[in-house]
C-alpha cells in the first residue's frame, strides 16, 4: 500500500490512533500512580488488553508502539504488530529518542534520535510498523520559543520525516506547544502558528510528500495557570483557524494530541472542531492518556477483569469516534457507567 493510502486510512473519519508509545519510564510512572509494578510483563498484559477489545475495530486506524512493545509477542504467541493489524489496525512506532537540552539556548529542548534512524526504520518495517511518530516540544515563556528553538526542531521533524518516506512508511509530525504556563489562548494561537509555519517550510525543502503525512499538533488552548479560561466554541474556532493558515492543502488530516486536557475535555474539544469544520482535512484524534486513564485505572482494580477494562476502554474509543464526525453528545457520557 502507497504512504497516501495509509496516511488517508490513519485519518479516516470514525477513527483515530491510540498512542500507546509511553517510554518504559512514563510507563513506569502512570503504573505507579495506580499502585502496579512496573515490569515487561504488566506493561505487555495492559497494551494487550487494549490491542484486544472491540473497539480496535470500529474505532482505532493505528497504534503507536514502543521500542520494546513492538518487538513483544501476545499471551497466545501472536506478535504485537500482527495482533494489531489482525484487529484491523495498523501498527506505528515512536521512533524519536526524547528531548535533550538545545545547546547555545535558555533551558529548550531538542528532540535526538536521528543517527541510526535510516537502519531502525528498516527494522520496524520488517516488524511490521507502517508509519512513525516524532515528538517535538515548545515551551511558552515570555522568551520562549525562540526562533533558534522552532528552527531546530523543525529542521529535525523534517529530516526524521524524510526517512521515514524513504523506508515506505507515513511519518507523523508532532509539533508540540505545550500547555504549561500562563499564557492567553491567544499566544498559543500565535506561537503554534509560528511553529507550523516553520514545520512545512522545512517539510518542503526536504522533499516530504505531504500527502503521505499526518500532523498531530496541539489544540489551540490557554495555558493550564492561565486565569482566563477559554470555552469549547473559543478553542475550535481558533484550533481551526490557525489550521486553515498553516497547513498545506496536501496533507490528508490531522490527528490532535491531547496534551494534557481530562479524557472528556479532548472528545468534547475535538468533536466542537469538527462540528464547524468547513475544509477538506479531516480532523481526528491519537490520544494516549486520554484514551487509556480510566480503562488503566479499572484494570489496576483488577489486572484479570479484561472484559471491564475493555467495556470502558471501548466507551472511551467510541466517544472520540463520534467527535471526529461532529456526533459526540454529553449525554453519551452519563449513561455510561464503568
Amino acid at each position: 500500500m502507497k504512504i497516501e493510502e495509509i496516511a488517508k486510512l490513519m485519518v479516516a473519519k470514525g477513527r483515530g490512533i491510540l498512542a500507546a508509545d509511553e517510554s518504559t519510564g512514563t510507563m513506569g510512572k502512570r503504573l505507579k500512580s495506580v499502585n502496579i509494578e512496573s515490569n515487561e510483563k504488566n506493561r505487555l498484559h495492559f497494551r494487550e488488553t487494549l490491542f484486544t477489545s472491540s473497539a480496535m475495530k470500529s474505532s482505532i486506524s493505528g497504534v503507536i508502539l514502543y521500542d520494546e512493545t513492538i518487538k513483544q509477542s501476545s499471551s497466545q504467541g501472536i506478535p504485537i504488530p500482527e495482533l494489531i493489524k489482525k484487529n484491523g489496525s495498523i501498527p506505528g512506532i515512536k521512533v524519536d529518542k526524547g528531548v535533550k537540552l538545545l545547546a547555545g539556548s535558555s533551558g529548550e529542548k531538542i528532540t535526538e534520535g536521528l543517527d541510526g534512524l535510516k537502519e531502525r526504520m528498516d527494522e520496524y518495517y520488517k516488524l511490521g510498523a507502517r508509519f512513525a511518530k516524532w515528538r517535538a516540544v515548545y515551551s511558552i515563556l515570555s522568551n520562549q520559543p525562540s526562533e533558534q528553538c522552532i528552527k531546530a526542531n523543525a529542521h529535525a521533524l523534517a529530516r526524521y520525516a524524510a526517512i521515514v518516506q524513504e523506508a515506505k512508511m507515513v511519518p507523523i509530525v508532532e509539533p508540540e506547544v505545550l500547555m504549561d504556563g500562563d499564557h492567553t489562548i491567544d499566544k498559543c494561537y500565535e506561537v503554534t502558528s509560528k511553529v507550523l509555519i516553520e514545520c512545512f517550510k522545512e517539510l518542503k525543502i526536504n522533499n516530504v510528500k505531504l500527502e503521505g503525512t499526518v500532523l498531530k499538533p496541539n489544540m489551540i488552548l490557554p495555558g493550564s495557570s492561565c486565569k482566563k479560561k477559554a470555552n469549547t466554541d473559543e478553542i475550535a474556532k481558533k484550533t481551526l483557524d490557525c489550521l486553515k493558515k498553516t497547513m498545506p492543502k496536501e496533507v490528508p488530516g490531522v490527528a490532535f494530541l491531547s496534551g494534557g486536557q481530562s479524557e472528556v475535555e479532548a472528545t468534547k474539544n475535538l468533536n466542537a472542531i469538527n462540528k464547524i469544520n468547513d475544509t477538506n482535512f479531516n480532523f481526528t484524534f491519537s490520544y494516549g492518556r486520554a484514551l487509556q486513564q480510566s480503562a488503566l485505572k479499572t484494570w489496576s482494580k483488577s489486572m484479570q477483569d479484561t472484559k471491564n477494562v475493555q467495556k470502558v476502554f471501548d466507551h472511551r474509543a467510541k466517544m472520540n469516534s463520534a467527535s471526529t464526525e461532529g456526533k459526540w453528545e454529553e449525554k453519551f457520557e452519563k449513561n455510561f457507567a464503568a
